[in-house]
């Protein structure tokens, strides 16, 4: 049995009903509300049909129908219309590009939680993942006599921040030389293979301070090793829960617990690039998790740089307002990429000015 542009009319007239309302919809809905110049009757005949191909099911024996996984993935496949940002969205995104933004961590919490804000759904997103990258600049900052803060920069507006003990803490001054001496020695460096000589050259240039190059060798070690794990932010968990497909308790307390286990959230977001496309679609089952068989996630990748990229996930019901969250996801995304870009050539500047 064939989809005749008939049954398409109807099927999208389910879909559309359904994410405004989450209301089963009956033929007498959809006579009344939309133009087709068909009778009840006959509407119900389609829906029949629907129902046997697989696309609508109906949730009880008395109700009208509600699309199936296979009915939403026609949807987004094929009849779903892309829709322009509307103004509310235009001026977050504005604001987002205003922002004095100068980390990447604090970047992506402000992105997860200003998208999970916009669309009501949850958001999560993964920090830039880092094959390989090299090493800007290195700071000090005591905290007091013993204690000091290594911060760590390296290229894509990473900076992490490190915390070492040592038994002779220089001052101010000496720790400013130190870390002129010390970048000196690495700066551009790939912080994952270092040059060894120039390693032995800070222990000849700094003799005397061995402990605290030691120390941020160590931070620089712990920063490659953390780029290398996938670090997530989470925003708008509970928005999920105003939908009333989550109105049980029990389904509700399952998909809060594994919305806060970190390696579901990983395996919702190891999505890869497919037939070319970044931004996809994973429908109830489809995305592998059976306590979110009732949620679709719509993840796409953002990128900072060749070997930097990244993934921005939006995780809500199955009636989700699909053209929505595409529109919002691909701007966010290339709003990302232009923020770091405008990051990085005024950094660029800077140093050429320095």
């Amino acid at each position: 049995m064939s989809l005749s542009d008939r049954k398409i009319k109807i099927l999208q007239a389910i879909i559309n009903d359904y994410i405004a309302t989450a209301e089963p919809v009956g033929s007498r809905t959809i006579a009344k509300k939309y133009d087709f110049g068909l009778s009840s009757a006959t509407i119900r005949n389609e829906m029949s049909d629907l129902e046997e191909m697989g696309f609508i099911i109906q949730p009880h024996a008395s109700s009208g129908r509600i699309p199936s996984d296979l009915g939403y993935r026609l949807y987004v496949d094929s009849l779903m219309q892309q829709r322009d940002l509307v103004d509310k969205e235009k001026s977050y995104l504005h604001g987002m590009v205003a922002e004095n933004v100068n980390q990447i961590e604090y970047l992506m919490e402000e992105t997860a939680k200003m998208l999970s804000t916009l669309t009501n759904y949850t958001t999560i997103i993964s920090e830039p993942i880092i094959k390989s990258t090299r090493l800007k600049k290195i700071r000090f900052m005591s905290l007091d006599e013993k204690n000091v803060m290594i911060i760590i920069a390296a290229d894509g507006n990473i900076v992490k921040n490190h915390m070492a003990k040592v038994d002779y803490l220089p001052n101010d001054d000496e720790l400013y030389s130190i870390s002129c001496v010390i970048n000196e020695c690495l700066e551009g460096q790939i912080m994952e293979s270092i040059d060894l000589a120039a390693v032995d050259m800070l222990y000849t240039n700094l003799s005397g301070y061995d402990e605290l190059i030691t120390a941020t060798l160590r931070a620089i070690e712990k920063t490659v090793r953390s780029a290398e794990k996938l670090q997530l932010h989470l925003s708008g968990a509970k928005n999920i829960l105003a939908f009333p497909e989550f109105s049980d308790v029990q389904k509700a307390k399952s998909l809060i617990q594994t919305l806060e286990d970190k390696e579901s959230l990983k395996a919702l977001l190891s999505t890869k690039t497919v037939d070319g496309k970044d931004l996809q679609i994973y429908i109830g089952n489809e995305n592998g998790i059976e306590e979110m068989k009732d949620c679709s996630i719509i993840t796409t990748s953002y990128k900072f740089a060749d070997n930097i990229t990244g993934t921005i996930g939006i995780l809500g019901p199955t009636r989700m307002n699909y053209s929505q969250v595409v529109s919002v996801l691909n701007a966010m995304a290339k709003n990302i990429e232009n923020v770091v870009s405008n990051l990085s050539n005024q950094s660029d500047k800077e140093k050429n000015d320095s």
